[in-house]
């Protein structure tokens, strides 16, 4: 499977996780955007907020569906891609970059060890995905 890059955690949701200093990067795969399709519009929460792992953070809205984003760990929003609101097209064109959705100060040390490897994940998609 292409574009799972080894160096992220991933979610049963399709979200991805990059540790950064004691900070954590989020956004969708590349294969949830290309089951999504054209994505038209994207629901961010605001710098601040509380988010909790497995819990509704946002939404991403395509073309074909409306789909819920989901926390990979609790903590609070440090950053916000806001660039989305103008280019939503970015989470299709360049998930793991330009379209990533928002920065999360964890509540407690990042969690990402509980979070799927690039490969189990690969794994997981090609099981159905579910």
């Amino acid at each position: 499977m292409a574009n799972v890059p080894a160096d992220l955690r991933y979610t049963r949701e399709h979200e991805w996780a990059k540790a950064e200093g004691n900070r954590v990067r989020v956004g969708i795969t590349a294969y949830a955007q290309e089951q999504l399709g054209d994505v038209v519009f994207v629901e961010l929460p605001k710098v601040g907020a509380k988010v909790t792992h497995m819990q509704g953070f946002g939404v991403v809205e395509s073309v074909k569906a409306v789909s819920d984003l989901f926390a990979p760990l609790d903590g609070t929003v440090a950053e916000v891609n806001e660039a989305l609101r103008d280019t939503p097209e970015a989470v299709n064109q360049d998930p793991y970059g330009r379209g990533w959705m928002i920065v999360i100060t964890p509540s407690r040390p990042a969690p990402l060890d509980a979070l799927m490897t690039a490969k189990q994940y690969e794994d997981f998609v090609a099981g159905g995905g579910h």
